[in-house]
Protein backbone atom coordinates (compact mmCIF):
# COMPACT_ATOMS: atom_id res chain seq x y z
CA UNK A 1 0.00 0.00 0.00
CA UNK A 2 2.81 2.48 0.93
CA UNK A 3 4.66 1.42 -2.29
CA UNK A 4 2.19 2.47 -4.31
CA UNK A 5 1.63 5.47 -2.47
CA UNK A 6 5.32 6.11 -3.15
CA UNK A 7 5.03 5.79 -6.74
CA UNK A 8 1.83 7.74 -7.04
CA UNK A 9 4.12 10.52 -5.00
CA UNK A 10 7.10 9.91 -7.05
CA UNK A 11 5.11 9.95 -11.13
CA UNK A 12 3.11 13.32 -9.34
CA UNK A 13 6.56 14.88 -8.68
CA UNK A 14 8.18 14.29 -11.69
CA UNK A 15 6.01 14.20 -14.84
CA UNK A 16 4.59 18.40 -13.51
CA UNK A 17 8.29 19.76 -12.83
CA UNK A 18 9.19 18.05 -16.21
CA UNK A 19 5.86 19.55 -17.77
CA UNK A 20 7.12 23.14 -16.40
CA UNK A 21 10.89 22.71 -18.02
CA UNK A 22 9.21 22.29 -21.05
CA UNK A 23 7.05 25.41 -20.47
CA UNK A 24 3.60 23.71 -19.95
CA UNK A 25 3.65 24.87 -16.24
CA UNK A 26 4.44 28.09 -15.15
CA UNK A 27 6.36 28.24 -11.33
CA UNK A 28 5.76 24.66 -10.16
CA UNK A 29 7.16 23.71 -6.81
CA UNK A 30 5.69 20.35 -5.39
CA UNK A 31 7.63 21.34 -1.65
CA UNK A 32 5.60 24.21 -1.45
CA UNK A 33 2.24 22.40 -2.65
CA UNK A 34 0.77 22.84 0.77
CA UNK A 35 1.13 26.76 0.60
CA UNK A 36 -0.85 27.46 -2.67
CA UNK A 37 -4.01 28.85 -3.70
CA UNK A 38 -6.10 26.03 -5.10
CA UNK A 39 -9.73 26.21 -6.25
CA UNK A 40 -11.66 25.44 -3.04
CA UNK A 41 -10.01 25.87 0.56
CA UNK A 42 -8.12 23.11 2.46
CA UNK A 43 -10.50 22.12 4.64
CA UNK A 44 -12.92 21.27 1.48
CA UNK A 45 -10.22 19.33 0.15
CA UNK A 46 -9.75 17.32 3.26
CA UNK A 47 -12.79 16.54 3.34
CA UNK A 48 -13.61 14.97 -0.18
CA UNK A 49 -10.09 13.16 0.47
CA UNK A 50 -10.95 11.47 3.14
CA UNK A 51 -14.41 10.83 1.89
CA UNK A 52 -12.88 9.15 -1.23
CA UNK A 53 -10.71 7.54 0.68
CA UNK A 54 -12.67 6.28 3.56
CA UNK A 55 -15.32 4.29 0.83
CA UNK A 56 -12.03 3.05 -0.86
CA UNK A 57 -10.52 1.45 2.41
CA UNK A 58 -13.51 0.38 3.80
CA UNK A 59 -14.34 -1.69 0.85
CA UNK A 60 -11.25 -2.97 1.10
CA UNK A 61 -11.74 -4.06 4.77
CA UNK A 62 -15.03 -5.39 4.08
CA UNK A 63 -13.29 -7.69 1.67
CA UNK A 64 -10.82 -8.44 4.16
CA UNK A 65 -13.68 -9.06 6.80
CA UNK A 66 -15.72 -10.82 3.84
CA UNK A 67 -13.94 -12.33 0.95
CA UNK A 68 -15.83 -11.50 -2.66
CA UNK A 69 -18.18 -9.60 -0.85
CA UNK A 70 -17.30 -6.14 -2.59
CA UNK A 71 -16.66 -8.13 -6.34
CA UNK A 72 -17.75 -5.89 -8.76
CA UNK A 73 -16.44 -8.30 -11.65
CA UNK A 74 -18.96 -8.46 -14.44
CA UNK A 75 -21.05 -11.81 -15.27
CA UNK A 76 -20.68 -12.66 -18.66
CA UNK A 77 -21.55 -15.75 -20.15
CA UNK A 78 -18.97 -18.49 -20.93
CA UNK A 79 -16.24 -16.72 -18.70
CA UNK A 80 -15.75 -17.57 -15.00
CA UNK A 81 -15.07 -14.88 -12.52
CA UNK A 82 -11.37 -15.40 -11.27
CA UNK A 83 -10.70 -16.47 -7.59
CA UNK A 84 -10.72 -13.29 -5.72
CA UNK A 85 -7.92 -12.43 -3.58
CA UNK A 86 -8.36 -11.11 0.35
CA UNK A 87 -7.68 -7.59 0.44
CA UNK A 88 -5.77 -6.78 -3.41
CA UNK A 89 -7.02 -5.61 -5.88
CA UNK A 90 -8.21 -6.74 -9.13
CA UNK A 91 -11.05 -7.24 -11.25
CA UNK A 92 -11.89 -5.42 -14.54
CA UNK A 93 -11.59 -2.30 -12.53
CA UNK A 94 -8.06 -2.50 -10.78
CA UNK A 95 -6.82 -4.34 -13.66
CA UNK A 96 -8.09 -3.88 -17.13
CA UNK A 97 -5.12 -5.62 -18.89
CA UNK A 98 -5.79 -8.93 -17.13
CA UNK A 99 -2.20 -8.79 -16.19
CA UNK A 100 -2.69 -10.38 -12.93
CA UNK A 101 -4.81 -13.30 -14.01
CA UNK A 102 -3.42 -17.29 -14.79
CA UNK A 103 -1.15 -19.32 -13.15
CA UNK A 104 -0.10 -18.31 -9.86
CA UNK A 105 3.40 -17.57 -10.82
CA UNK A 106 3.59 -15.21 -12.87
CA UNK A 107 1.26 -13.05 -10.58
CA UNK A 108 3.85 -13.64 -8.15
CA UNK A 109 6.78 -12.14 -10.30
CA UNK A 110 4.35 -8.92 -11.44
CA UNK A 111 3.93 -8.63 -7.68
CA UNK A 112 7.48 -9.14 -6.42
CA UNK A 113 8.26 -6.73 -9.29
CA UNK A 114 5.45 -4.21 -8.25
CA UNK A 115 6.80 -4.30 -4.70
CA UNK A 116 10.62 -3.61 -5.54
CA UNK A 117 9.68 -0.97 -7.26
CA UNK A 118 7.76 0.71 -4.80
CA UNK A 119 10.34 -0.02 -2.36
CA UNK A 120 12.94 2.23 -5.12
CA UNK A 121 9.97 5.00 -5.36
CA UNK A 122 10.15 5.10 -1.54
CA UNK A 123 13.62 5.99 -1.69
CA UNK A 124 13.61 8.54 -4.68
CA UNK A 125 11.08 10.23 -2.59
CA UNK A 126 13.39 10.60 0.78
CA UNK A 127 15.57 11.69 -1.81
CA UNK A 128 13.69 14.19 -3.28
CA UNK A 129 12.62 15.89 0.09
CA UNK A 130 16.67 16.18 1.15
CA UNK A 131 17.36 17.81 -2.34
CA UNK A 132 14.22 20.07 -2.19
CA UNK A 133 15.49 21.03 1.72
CA UNK A 134 19.22 21.16 0.68
CA UNK A 135 19.05 22.52 -2.35
CA UNK A 136 16.01 24.28 -2.64
CA UNK A 137 15.51 22.81 -6.45
CA UNK A 138 13.18 19.67 -8.09
CA UNK A 139 14.62 16.73 -8.89
CA UNK A 140 15.08 17.31 -12.50
CA UNK A 141 17.05 20.62 -11.87
CA UNK A 142 19.32 18.75 -9.66
CA UNK A 143 19.75 16.33 -12.19
CA UNK A 144 20.06 18.79 -14.37
CA UNK A 145 22.96 20.45 -12.69
CA UNK A 146 24.36 17.10 -11.87
CA UNK A 147 25.12 16.22 -15.31
CA UNK A 148 26.39 19.82 -16.40
CA UNK A 149 28.95 19.55 -13.40
CA UNK A 150 29.52 16.16 -12.19
CA UNK A 151 32.54 16.97 -10.23
CA UNK A 152 30.84 19.57 -8.04
CA UNK A 153 27.35 19.12 -7.89
CA UNK A 154 27.00 15.71 -6.26
CA UNK A 155 26.71 14.18 -2.76
CA UNK A 156 30.20 15.01 -2.06
CA UNK A 157 29.52 18.56 -2.32
CA UNK A 158 27.22 18.30 0.88
CA UNK A 159 29.95 16.48 2.70
CA UNK A 160 32.35 19.18 2.11
CA UNK A 161 29.74 21.88 2.80
CA UNK A 162 29.50 20.58 6.43
CA UNK A 163 32.81 19.97 7.07
CA UNK A 164 33.55 22.94 5.97
CA UNK A 165 31.18 25.01 7.84
CA UNK A 166 31.99 22.88 11.22
CA UNK A 167 35.48 24.07 10.84
CA UNK A 168 34.08 27.44 10.64
CA UNK A 169 32.19 27.65 13.25
CA UNK A 170 34.64 26.42 15.62
CA UNK A 171 37.42 28.54 14.46
CA UNK A 172 34.49 31.14 15.48
CA UNK A 173 34.01 30.00 18.46
CA UNK A 174 37.47 30.31 19.41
Amino acid sequence: MHARWAMLAVAGILIPELLESLGFIDNFSWYDAGSKQYFTDPTTLFVVQMALMGWVEGRRWADIIKPGSVDIEPNLPNKKKPTPDVGYPGGLWFDPLMWGRGSPEPVMVLRTKEIKNGRLAMLAFVGFCFQAIYTGEGPIENLMAHIADPGHCNVFSVLLFYITYSIELNSNAV
